[in-house]
């Protein structure tokens, strides 16, 4: 699983010899894990069961007392969601692997992000998932056997949020908990404002409409939601999201008018965060936009929320309400520019352990 396969053993650090019968000790490597969101293991009902419950049992994620939770949980959403979603997953399954592509992308980031790092043999990456597999804890473990005393973590988040960034670094220290001997740890901050990610982001965008035989009239650009009292708790991702679509406005030159900045998958009765992406999508056909392109900075590998609801789903109702032209902007995935911004981090956070 780790993109570097090179191992030195050596006597655990200061030991100038190893009693007889002492296990070998590997040490003086660093480890880089890419943490992601996670996917179900498959697209049946019970591979999708599995994973929804471990993603929605996630306090983080869902700030709902337990007492009324629970029963809602594995009553209702577990019994009624898994069929829906597991034929939602398999319009965009990798089939040559037998994955979601968030998975195939983030394997290729970790491999290329392995070789641009290649000039310092001490540097292990490796990828994982907070929900389902491969698991956070597995690749933590993996690291720590192949000599790694010091793990950055860096979760593939541009934008903050305590049920994305904060849940993928409280699993990997619930990991720590479990070993004798715990590497040090850092993780790697957010990105939201990093020039590099602006840039990044215009360039795909000028890019792709570039490749289009229309020129939109408005461009989008979608965040996913979450409850407005996550907001009101003292959460930053609104605001951040806020200040990465102001800065990519201005990277291209675009006015509030022909820019527009919205947020997506929402569920459940709570007020969301606004104006939300569907019903904007909606109201624009209606007012007589017929060309419309759709971008989501906020993801760093397309998923389930990109390939299904934005360009499957939002292309409908765009359609569906007098909209002539659609597209949407893929994200930054594992191009050179992707990578230009994930590599960009991890040296900046790898200093002074190098």
């Amino acid at each position: 699983m780790a993109m570097n396969d090179k191992l030195s053993s050596q006597p655990a650090t200061g030991a100038t010899h190893r009693p007889s019968g002492h296990p070998s000790v590997k040490s003086g490597r660093v480890g880089v894990l890419l943490l992601n969101l996670g996917t179900p293991d498959a697209t049946d009902y019970w591979s999708m069961r599995r994973y929804l419950k471990q993603f929605l049992s996630d306090r983080r994620v869902i700030e709902v007392p337990r007492l009324i939770w629970w029963p809602l949980l594995n009553l209702v959403i577990l019994t009624k969601r898994p069929g829906p979603k597991g034929r939602d997953y398999a319009t965009i399954w990798n089939k040559e692997r037998d994955e979601s592509p968030i998975k195939t992308i983030t394997r290729s980031q970790a491999e290329k992000l392995a070789a641009r790092l290649a000039d310092d043999e001490r540097i292990v990456v490796d990828w994982g998932m907070r929900y389902a597999n491969p698991s956070t804890e597995s690749r933590i473990r993996a690291l720590q056997e192949q000599g790694c005393d010091r793990i950055l973590l860096v979760p593939l988040y541009p934008q903050y949020a305590a049920a994305t960034t904060a849940t993928a670094a409280d699993e990997g220290f619930r990991a720590l908990m479990k070993l004798r001997w715990q590497p040090y740890v850092r993780v790697a901050p957010d990105w939201h404002d990093d020039p590099a990610y602006i840039a990044s982001v215009a360039q795909s965008v000028r890019k792709h409409l570039e490749g289009l035989d229309f020129e939109p009239e408005k461009l989008i650009v979608t965040f996913h939601g979450m409850p407005k009292k996550y907001l009101e708790a003292g959460d930053p991702y609104y605001c951040q999201c806020m200040k990465s679509g102001r800065l990519l406005r201005a990277e291209l030159g675009m006015d509030e008018e022909r820019l527009l900045i919205t947020f997506q998958s929402r569920f459940g009765t709570d007020e969301w965060l606004q104006p939300y992406t569907d019903k904007t999508v909606e109201a624009l056909a209606r007012q007589g936009v017929k060309r419309l392109v759709l971008v989501a900075p906020g993801f760093t590998a397309d998923c389930l929320e990109t390939l299904e609801e934005l360009d499957v789903e939002n292309r409908e109702i765009f359609m569906h309400h007098g909209g002539e032209k659609f597209s949407y902007v893929p994200c930054l995935n594992d191009s050179e520019g992707g990578m230009d911004v994930i590599e960009k981090q991890v040296r900046r956070e790898l200093m002074g352990w190098l």
